[in-house]
């Protein structure tokens, strides 16, 4: 199996500010040159794109190319279940949706440690188990954003498990709260192949600082940024699939140009990826990859556009940095989502609900205090 594959959490769409305007001519050119070129994997998940990501490739793919040209891999939704009789009713309607009869790879989506003990408690597993054996998944997985320790119980307790989906890019490598080397080696450990998720981490390893960029640029002048993140979680051994969440045709036609025939980074190109992340370490005051699980729950009652604030916020800290200005365009982005219906950063009730679904374990409500501090008095 070549080693990308077409991450459909960040699908083309027409309405930036509407993620179910899927846009599906783009996503028809993109999936012809994916399937064109040889690559075969396709990620989607029930909540992705607000709930329609899996028709858009069940319309786009699945409908359009030979079952044995492509694999395809979905998630059950475990923050949506609270008792077992939702599992097979979602089971079935995914199957429904894109059009397959069979999964080539399942997940229980962001297991968590609660999420595992409701998994073992509502007997997902054995459901599951039962799908596979009746020839309806191939291969079951996991995918989480916890910390090592979680990943090595649910694979010892769980053997079974074929493969683990972790979120891996160079910057957080060594994080101590994503955890990726550690997570990575634990699974190393249990013998289980790796699929990389949020390798260019949500776009801001795409768009660096110039000084990150200029060192490599300096190396490699016709290498992308994105491209550097990608080489980066490909180059390790166990990794069986890096997912890239592709939104135009010019970063599909990016990605398949070097991935096509992938040489893994050396040694000099490492230290290089190595000074970039000692320089963004100082640059991005929030580390939110945008998955918008806080918002796509309907967590929020104070409908809140909670990862939209925080990439202004990121933005317009960049600029006082490098700038100097205190006022940036970014405030009128903010005040479009004020007049748009969305509440103010400074409407946070700090009730937290929206913490217990972050996948980066971030602590939304008091960085919801910074960006009003930044936003709400200018």
């Amino acid at each position: 199996m070549l080693k990308l594959g077409f991450g459909c959490m960040r699908l083309p769409i027409t309405d930036p500010d509407n993620p179910t305007s899927i846009n599906d001519e783009t996503m028809k050119e993109m999936a012809d040159l994916f399937t064109g070129q040889g690559f075969t994997y396709y990620d989607t998940a029930y909540m992705y794109h607000e709930f329609e990501s899996e028709r858009a490739v069940g319309r786009n793919v699945v409908k359009r190319f030979p079952r044995d040209s492509f694999t395809l891999a979905s998630k059950m939704p475990l923050s949506l279940i609270k008792n077992a009789d939702q599992v097979p009713k979602i089971f079935q309607e995914q199957k429904e949706k894109t059009g397959v009869d069979y999964f080539d790879y399942y997940l229980l989506h962001n297991m968590t440690l609660s999420k595992y003990l409701l998994a073992e408690k509502l007997k997902i597993f054995d459901y599951l188990k039962e799908r596979k054996a009746a020839g309806e998944i191939r291969y079951l997985g996991f995918s989480t954003h916890d910390n090592a320790a979680v990943v090595d119980r649910i694979l010892t307790e769980h053997p079974e498990l074929e493969f683990v989906q972790l979120q891996i890019n160079y910057l957080d490598w060594e994080s101590n709260y994503i955890q990726s080397r550690l997570c990575y080696e634990t699974c190393v450990k249990h013998g289980k192949p790796v699929v990389v998720m949020e390798p260019v981490k949500g776009g801001t390893l795409a768009n660096l600082p110039k000084e990150a960029e200029d060192l490599m640029r300096a190396m490699h002048p016709d290498w992308s940024p994105a491209s550097w993140a990608i080489r980066f979680a490909a180059s390790l051994e166990n990794v069986m699939v890096v997912l890239s969440g592709m939104s135009n045709l010019e970063q599909m036609q990016d990605n398949v140009s070097y991935m096509k025939d992938f040489q893994p980074l050396n040694e000099e190109e490492l230290n290089v990826l190595w000074q970039v992340r000692d320089l963004l370490k100082s640059w991005y005051a929030i580390p939110c990859t945008s998955c918008r699980y806080c918002v796509e729950t309907n967590t929020c009652p104070m409908n809140l556009a909670i990862p939209n604030y925080f990439s202004l916020y990121n933005v317009k800290k960049q600029a006082e940095a490098v700038k100097g200005n205190r006022w940036s365009q970014e405030n009128l982005y903010y005040e479009n989502y004020i007049y748009a219906g969305y509440g103010r950063a400074s409407d946070c009730i700090s009730c937290r609900a929206c913490e217990s679904v972050c996948p980066q374990n971030l602590k939304i409500a008091d960085l919801m205090k910074s960006v009003s501090a930044s936003f709400d008095g200018e």
